[in-house]
């Protein structure tokens, strides 16, 4: 049996202004007193570089996405190279508003992760189901099939992480049963073993969806639950260091 250390990432999206390092700071030194997980936050590109140095290297900081190329004619883009030279140390790719927004396809966050990868990079993996799919009882086979089209094949220095985040939960307030929890993630820790072999029992499986103060520690309770992507409330240390502290302890 592997045991999976708690990961807890703050995914801040398009939110975060210089004044919010305050934050990160804040963070970084709660973070001190919970040993018992590793922590990240993912601002905007605009402050990454800045967070790196308020994080003191108590807090991983990582980018919200990365280009499947080291460099080129991207508008706007940024690489996994460029990334890991502002001193970011792990990166989300897939997550469903940029395939809903950015239309990315799973062979795109293929090429993404393995960029990640290739650099030392944690590439944290994003999958998960609408409303709809849910209802029509093809949660897990829509999540089996984006966890196949998606993952990349072992290769470089980063680490693999698997995001489960229903798209019918984020930022809505509702989240997942345990229950609900309990099987995507069961299935998706059965698709790791069986592409992966012994392997696929080590890699980190997060669950996001609208992940609070008062719902982790009932997540964290759940088996083959590692941790938590979290959105709205891990832009300020009074609602994240909790989902923190809770993880610690779990």
């Amino acid at each position: 049996m592997h045991v999976r250390r708690k990961l807890i990432v703050g995914n801040w999206k398009m939110n975060g202004g210089i004044a919010a390092l305050g934050e990160v700071a804040a963070v970084a030194e709660a973070a001190r007193g919970a040993a018992g997980a590793e922590v990240a936050i993912c601002p905007p590109f605009t402050l990454l570089a800045a967070a790196v140095t308020r994080a003191g290297g108590l807090v991983a900081i990582g980018g919200q996405d990365c280009h499947w190329d080291d460099s080129g004619a991207h508008t706007g883009s940024v690489s996994a190279a460029m990334l890991r030279e502002a001193g970011a140390r792990l990166v989300i790719v897939g997550h469903s508003e940029r395939r809903a927004e950015q239309g990315e396809t799973d062979s795109l966050v293929r090429s993404k992760a393995e960029r990640a990868l290739a650099y030392g990079l944690q590439a944290i993996v994003c999958v998960g189901e609408s409303e709809a799919e849910r209802q029509a009882g093809r949660a897990a086979e829509r999540v089996s099939g984006q966890l196949a089209g998606s993952l990349p094949d072992p290769g470089g220095e980063g680490e693999l992480v698997v995001a489960y985040e229903p798209i019918w939960a984020i930022g809505t307030g509702r989240t997942a049963t345990p229950a609900d929890v309990a099987g995507i993630h069961s299935a998706i820790r059965r698709s790791l073993l069986d592409r992966f072999g012994d392997s696929g029992g080590r890699i980190r499986i997060l669950y996001g969806g609208s992940v609070n103060s008062g719902n982790a520690a009932e997540l964290f309770a759940v088996p083959d639950v590692d941790g938590a992507l979290v959105g709205g409330a891990s832009l300020t240390a009074a609602q994240f260091v909790p989902i923190v502290e809770a993880a610690a302890h779990s």
